[in-house]
């Protein structure tokens, strides 16, 4: 009766334990906005010379033939399609030229910090924080198991999230597991 007594002592009521996590996303602005290195393939239909891969340089830029560069990092693709349309067409180049912008490859992700395998590598969609640490060839004997740090393109700000596959990642981010003490 003792021992009944001193474990019902100990009961503690946690709530409900949820199987799966919340998602928590990469900002969609940054997903979906193209960078520097990203490779495009721009389709002019009927234009087979106008037809291409570009990467986007350093500077922002992709030169398209005839209209010379355009700014294409910051853009979106639709914002993309119509400024080339537009260039073609103010330069009276073409008469209602039909443009699709599509991306090719993104620019990679880099993952740092207590990992077997530092390094760039490509960014696939519906990528997660644990399948980029898991291409990294996992954590050090010292990683953190709990948690990471993501600075997303185009933001000065370490952020810090759980080690948990329902943290999605955008191209060009820079992931860093960071050392645990315990």
């Amino acid at each position: 009766m003792a021992i009944g007594l001193q474990v019902a002592g100990c009961y503690t009521d946690y709530g409900p334990i949820s199987a799966e996590p919340e998602a928590v996303a990469a900002p969609t602005s940054v997903a979906n906005v193209l960078q520097a290195g990203d490779v495009l393939k721009v389709t002019v239909y009927g234009e087979e010379g106008l037809t291409g891969s570009y990467t986007i340089s350093p500077d922002g830029n992709i030169a398209m033939p005839l209209v010379g560069a355009i700014r294409a990092a910051g853009r979106t693709r639709p914002d993309l399609e119509r400024e080339i349309t537009r260039r073609y067409t103010s330069g009276k180049f073409l008469q209602e030229p039909k443009v699709t912008v599509d991306v090719i490859s993104f620019r990679p992700i880099f993952v740092a910090g207590e990992i077997l395998r530092p390094g760039a590598y490509p960014y696939s969609s519906e990528l997660n924080v644990l399948t980029a640490i898991t291409l990294a060839g996992g954590p050090t004997y010292r990683g953190s198991r709990t948690k990471v740090f993501i600075q997303h393109a185009g933001d000065p700000v370490w952020q810090e999230y759980p080690l948990s596959a329902s943290v999605t990642i955008a191209p060009g981010d820079l992931i860093r597991l960071p050392e645990r003490y315990f």
